[in-house]
C-alpha cells in the first residue's frame, strides 16, 4: 500500500519517505512444508518517534489446515534474512582474502550484513562507514567493537567514494526517497577496486562504466524482477530503488541483454559459476523474498516450541460457525 500525492480525504496519509505498507505471503516445501505472511508498515519519520522505520509482524501456518502455528515480531526476523543474502552473495563471489569494508547507512541492515560478510570471509578486520548522524554511527561503532573484536580499524568516512574505493566488500544499506535514480546513491566505476564485491540491499544506482558487460551483475531471484518490472511503469527503477530493476531496464533499454542477468540461487546450486578470478567486479542485487521469512520463521518457531519459549494463544475453544 502506498499512498497518493494528492487526496480529497484530509487524514489520508502523506507518501513521504519510505512511507508504505506491504503483506509478503510464501510457501516454503521440503523440510520446512510451512506457509506464511510478512506484514509491516514503514515510515522514515518513525526514528523522531524513537521508533525503528520499519515495524513488523509474521504469521506462520500449518501448510495443510491453514491454522496459525505462531504470531511474532519480525523486526529481528528481517534483519537477519535480509543480512544473510548479502552473506551468501559473499561465500560465492566475494575474494576470500577480502579484509576491507565499505558501508553506508549504519542500521540494522547493516550490521547484520556485516555479520554475514564476516561469516563468509573472516579475514575481516577493517571497516569504513558513512551514516547521517552521530547517533546511529555511535551505535553501529559500539555494536562492531562489542561484536567482532578481530576488526582493529573502524574510519567514518565523509563521502560515498571513501565508501566505495578500496574496499573489498561494499553494502549500501541506507534508505531515502524514491523518485529520481538520480539522487540514489551511486556507485562509480572509477571507485570499484578490481576484485570488488557489492551487496545491494537498498537504494542505489550506477554509472555507465559499471554498466559494462565486463562487471558481473547478480539477482537474488531474476523472477522477482521480471515480476516487478511487468507491473511497474517505465523506467521502473524510478519507482522500486534496487539495482535489480535497474538492470531490468537496461535490457529493456537494450544497454544490457538477458542472459547477463544472473541468479544467486543458480550460483549457490552450482548450475552457474561464482567468482572465476580475483579481478572480477560482481554487483548483487538484494530485492529480499517472502520464502526467506518462513524459512527462518519456521526455525525460529520450531526452536521455541523445543524450548518451551512463547505464549500459548487461544483464537477458539469451538468455532460457533462450521
Amino acid at each position: 500500500i502506498s499512498f497518493p500525492e494528492n487526496s480529497p480525504f484530509p487524514d489520508m496519509p502523506k507518501p513521504t519517505a519510505d512511507r508504505r505498507f506491504m503483506a509478503m505471503p510464501a510457501y516454503l516445501g521440503g523440510s520446512f512444508r510451512t506457509a506464511g505472511m510478512k506484514w509491516y508498515g514503514s515510515n522514515i519519520a518513525n526514528r523522531e518517534k524513537g521508533l525503528p522505520r520499519s515495524i513488523l509482524t509474521f504469521v506462520l501456518n500449518d501448510a495443510d489446515t491453514g491454522a496459525p502455528l505462531a504470531f511474532m515480531s519480525a523486526n529481528l526476523l528481517s534483519a537477519y534474512r535480509t543480512g544473510a543474502i548479502p552473506g551468501v552473495g559473499a561465500r560465492h563471489l566475494a575474494r576470500k582474502d577480502s579484509r576491507i569494508v565499505g558501508i553506508m547507512g549504519p542500521g540494522v541492515m547493516a550490521k547484520t550484513t556485516l555479520a554475514a560478510f564476516i561469516a563468509a570471509c573472516p579475514l575481516i578486520d577493517t571497516v569504513k562507514i558513512k551514516g547521517r548522524g552521530q547517533k546511529s554511527l555511535d551505535s553501529f561503532i559500539s555494536w562492531l567493537k562489542d561484536t567482532y573484536p578481530q576488526v582493529t580499524t573502524i574510519r567514518i568516512v565523509d563521502t560515498i567514494e571513501e565508501v566505495v574505493r578500496g574496499s573489498d566488500l561494499v553494502t549500501y544499506c541506507n534508505s531515502g526517497a524514491v523518485g529520481d535514480p538520480a539522487t540514489y546513491p551511486m556507485v562509480k566505476r572509477d571507485w570499484v577496486s578490481p576484485g570488488t564485491f557489492l551487496a545491494m540491499p537498498a537504494l542505489c544506482n550506477i554509472d555507465e562504466g559499471m554498466q559494462a558487460a565486463d562487471v558481473r551483475k547478480v539477482v537474488d531471484n531474476t523472477g522477482l524482477y521480471e515480476a516487478w518490472f511487468e507491473e511497474l511503469p517505465k523506467p521502473a527503477h524510478v519507482h522500486v530503488p534496487i539495482i535489480g530493476v535497474k538492470f531490468m531496464d537496461m535490457i529493456a533499454e537494450g544497454t544490457m541483454t538477458h542472459d547477463q542477468l544472473e541468479d544467486i540461487g543458480k550460483i549457490v546450486a552450482g548450475d552457474a559459476p561464482g567468482r572465476q578470478n580475483d579481478d572480477e567486479i560482481i554487483i548483487m542485487s538484494v530485492g529480499g523474498m517472502p520464502v526467506e521469512d518462513v524459512a527462518w520463521g519456521t526455525v525460529v518457531y520450531r526452536n521455541a516450541i523445543a524450548k518451551g519459549i512463547g505464549v500459548p494463544l487461544n483464537l477458539w475453544d469451538e468455532p460457533v460457525l462450521r
